[in-house]
């Protein structure tokens, strides 16, 4: 442990860490936390949560979850093969296929779950069966951008999860530029093969730029290529884009009936964290076929289904986002108006979505303009240092009022005042 040890000591002393907080109460956007160095209490105004549609507080999603509890407990434990499923889950599955217009949908306790679980059911599918041998290998290729839970589960496609010495035919991962479809379509001609099974992933949104992979011109890049499998990854699309929040097949005027006509299978992975309040993930089909392989998958076998009260939540709050499609129509419109006063106020503020990504001079620390957003202004945004180009990742929900963004956009003005002073050349 000495070189771990050794590590953390320089990680700490450049400044790589992140602040740490822990939260006491939340009522709506605002959050009483503690810094976990110092013990010291903020009041805030939160900017960084994904609950984008507000419905973690909403009394009929806590109610939901209270009483699936007191008939189900709080865990299932055990995996669905081997202690069956609560009837919650069926409903749930039932809920998602209708919302994504797709028969077939499996849970799983989170997203890096559920994608490792389908690469493994799509390349190396289950268990060897007498008089079924698999021979074909599987090519996928998947954005530069796309999400850790994504680049995990392909950097990893090559052996089957917990089958270190298993066989399968070989999978090749190939990555091609940030929605760039044009590069999409050279490697997909460069490294496809005849007999080559091809599976396409993107983000449908992505999380850290705030921009919408384009699905119609992805969709004709694997026209030519008939029994392509095509994956979005709808994380930060659930909820908050198309005109009901259905996603990005919506946002474009498509159901995922329009590649299945072109002889593209798709798939759809839904997760909870952001506009279901609750946690987990699921995957959505038209082939019934992947099912079975994603329930006996290590990550749906070797652990608990999801336990009942996020599965309620996530329930009700699909059940809401459903009948309440003003939820939607009120983020969207607080994304536009919050990204257009940063842009006025002179913020460079990427993206086209709830999802709000400010770029800051390189002079700015991003770690410290948070820190004065925080103890000056009472305003919670979280600084990006790390995992991508250094910036502000904020996050418009439904419930922020254009008091609170506006007060947010002074208040970030009057940061950078602080911060930054530009040189002006004689």
């Amino acid at each position: 442990m000495q070189v771990v040890k050794e590590y953390v000591e320089r990680w700490y002393a450049s400044g790589l860490d992140p602040d740490e907080y822990i939260c006491h109460h939340k009522e709506g956007n605002f959050v009483d936390i503690e810094e976990s160095a110092t013990g010291k209490r903020h009041h805030v105004l939160t900017f960084c949560t994904n609950d984008v549609l507000g419905l973690v507080q909403d009394p009929k999603v806590q109610q939901a979850a209270i009483d699936s509890i007191l008939r189900y407990g709080t865990s299932n434990s055990s995996c669905s093969v081997l202690s069956g499923r609560i009837d919650l889950h069926r409903q749930l599955e039932d809920e998602i296929s209708e919302f994504k217009h797709l028969a077939h949908t499996q849970l799983f306790l989170n997203a890096w779950m559920a994608m490792q679980a389908l690469m493994d059911a799509f390349c190396h599918l289950a268990i060897p069966v007498p008089g079924f041998e698999h021979t074909r290998e599987t090519l996928i290729l998947t954005d530069v951008l796309n999400h850790g839970c994504i680049v995990s589960a392909v950097v990893n496609a090559g052996t089957r999860s917990g089958k270190v010495f298993g066989y399968s035919p070989r999978v090749r991962v190939k990555a091609y530029r940030h929605c760039d479809m044009e590069d999409l379509a050279r490697k997909l001609k460069r490294y496809a093969r005849p007999g080559d099974r091809i599976l396409v992933v993107s983000d449908a949104v992505f999380s850290m730029d705030g921009d919408i992979a384009p699905l119609p011109e992805m969709i004709e890049a694997l026209r030519p290529y008939p029994d392509s499998v095509l994956v979005m990854d709808e994380a930060h699309a659930s909820g908050a884009i198309g005109a009901t929040g259905r996603g990005i097949y919506e946002h474009f005027g498509l159901t995922p009936q329009y590649p299945a006509d072109r002889g593209i299978v798709p798939l759809i992975m839904t997760t909870f964290s952001k506009f279901a309040a609750s946690a987990g993930a699921a995957i959505s089909s038209d082939v019934k076929e992947l099912k079975p392989l994603l329930n006996v998958s290590p990550t749906s076998i070797g652990t608990i289904s999801l336990p009942p009260p996020l599965t309620a939540a996530a329930l009700t709050s699909i059940q809401q986002v459903k009948g309440r499609p003003e939820l939607v129509k009120k983020l969207q419109a607080n994304a536009r108006y919050l990204r257009s006063q940063l842009r006025e106020h002179g913020f460079e503020a990427i993206g086209e979505t709830n999802v709000v990504p400010v770029l800051l001079p390189s002079e700015i620390n991003p770690k410290e303009f948070g820190r004065i957003m925080l103890e000056k202004h009472g305003i919670w945004i979280s600084p990006i240092w790390f995992i991508a180009k250094p910036r502000m990742r904020i996050t418009a929900n439904a419930l922020h009022s254009k008091e609170e963004m506006d007060q947010l956009v002074s208040a970030m003005v009057a940061t950078r005042n602080v911060l930054y002073r530009p040189t002006v050349s004689a």
